[in-house]
């Protein structure tokens, strides 16, 4: 009988999946372990592998579909196999496409049609009062006076950040209501028309993981009310903590000790002391996470990864360095496991290896904090009365405050400074 390919569930916030590719062709002979098609999650791109022998019977789906967990993608049996269940696959297919065909049938006069596309109605929303349910002018012109607001709030900060004149939009929301989707929509036309008018311009595609990142950054970006605190880190003991830590981690572990890695315990360690930000919202329910699981991204030639390091603040330093070191090896080398990516609670993200000393990061959605870091600078203090150089580096926070207040999120920056101008307390 034929065996069904479903659509994995990769994560526990993924709820559908995009197939990238199909690597096989219908017919074809795959081994158990080989790779039948590419997925797109909501965080990274990986391979689904044949359970066992056979031939692909049948693709359910064309690449770039969409498609929800646990739902049939492909049949894999024997060669030739008949599979009564593609039949009713079809048949479901056809029943749906009727049904939107079905809808979109509204009887409308010209004129009626005319308004409607002018002014971006869905006629079939529109009660016709003609022969037969005809739509006519005067019905949509009604339609149009019953809602006299013609954006969502959403749509009008956007509006406003990218400073975009609203009156340029067609709305496609209820009644024409210009929506968060109609401003990207228009941002994109705008972006592809410059790129037209220039023909030195080269023009890749946005898909893959690019595609992944840009939709969950607009999202996070345009859902999440971002507030950004900063403070300035006197690393300067930091700095001797490292130079004499080195040997020691890297005769134990085989890996040397880089700054990132005493951020990361840092943060961990004072994470477990402010739990307030350790927390995330989703569905309208607030979850107080227990285990301090720190992210940090990796950035590779497609984009950007958050592996995570699970109970961050019940290990040692060493074991920081050690997992840290082996997973972002594994994900360079092609490696995207999922479980790398599973359950953080907190990223950071680390930009001191290039000339910046501060930036506003964007929240690594579910999760409703992340920590900026700027590079390492020496430059000249005044400490105790006296003009010093110290090592200085510049700390940026940025915070959902639909769930987190100011207060406790200048706490956490007050004591995750005190930690690292004081590093050997943490160590303890």
């Amino acid at each position: 009988m034929a065996r069904e390919v479903v659509m994995p569930k990769l994560g526990a916030t993924m709820e559908e999946g995009i197939i990238v590719s199909w690597l096989v062709n219908d017919g074809e002979f795959i081994e158990e372990g080989d790779p039948i098609a590419e997925i797109q999650t909501d965080k990274i791109v990986l391979e689904v592998e044949a359970e066992s022998s056979g031939h692909l019977l049948k693709k359910l789906y064309d690449a770039g579909s969409t498609v929800k967990v646990h739902e049939v993608i492909a049949y894999m049996g024997e060669e030739n196999e008949a599979i009564e269940q593609i039949e009713n696959f079809s048949e479901s297919k056809d029943n749906k496409l009727e049904e939107v065909n079905e809808e979109e049938k509204v009887r409308k006069t010209p004129a009626a049609n005319k308004l409607a596309k002018d002014n971006g109605v869905d006629l079939s929303l529109v009660p016709g009062t003609g022969p037969n349910s005809r739509v006519q002018k005067q019905d949509v012109e009604n339609y149009l006076q019953q809602d006299t607001s013609k954006i969502t709030p959403l749509a009008q900060k956007m509006v406003k950040d990218l400073k975009i004149d609203d009156k340029d939009l067609i709305g496609s929301g209820q009644h024409g209501k210009i929506t968060k989707k109609d401003v990207l929509s228009a941002v994109t036309k705008t972006t592809s028309t410059q790129e037209r008018e220039s023909s030195q311009l080269k023009k890749v595609p946005l898909k893959g993981m690019r595609k992944v990142i840009a939709e969950r950054m607009s999202e996070s970006y345009y859902t999440a009310p971002h507030v950004t605190l900063t403070t300035e880190i006197n690393m300067t003991e930091c700095v001797i903590l490292r130079k004499q830590l080195l040997p020691v981690i890297e005769k134990e572990t085989g890996y040397r000790l880089s700054y990132n890695d005493l951020i990361v315990k840092a943060v961990a360690h004072t994470l477990s002391k402010n739990k307030a930000l350790n927390i995330s919202l989703q569905n309208n329910e607030i979850y107080f996470y227990e285990e301090v699981n720190i992210g940090f991204a990796v950035s590779l030639d497609e984009g950007l990864v958050v592996p995570v390091i699970e109970n961050t603040d019940q290990i040692g330093l060493a074991e920081i360095v050690k997992r840290s070191k082996e997973i972002v090896a594994n994900i360079k080398n092609g490696k995207l496991s999922p479980e790398y990516f599973e359950n953080g609670t907190f990223t950071i993200s680390n930009l001191g290896m290039y000339a910046v000393d501060s930036f506003t990061p964007i929240i690594n959605q579910p999760q409703s904090a992340i920590l900026g870091v700027g590079r390492i600078v020496e430059k000249p203090v005044v400490k105790n009365g006296e003009v010093v150089i110290n090592s200085m580096m510049q700390l940026s926070l940025s915070f959902d405050h639909r769930v987190i207040d100011g207060a406790p999120a200048a706490q956490f920056m007050t004591d995750l400074k005190e930690n690292l101008e004081n590093p050997f307390r943490m160590l303890v």
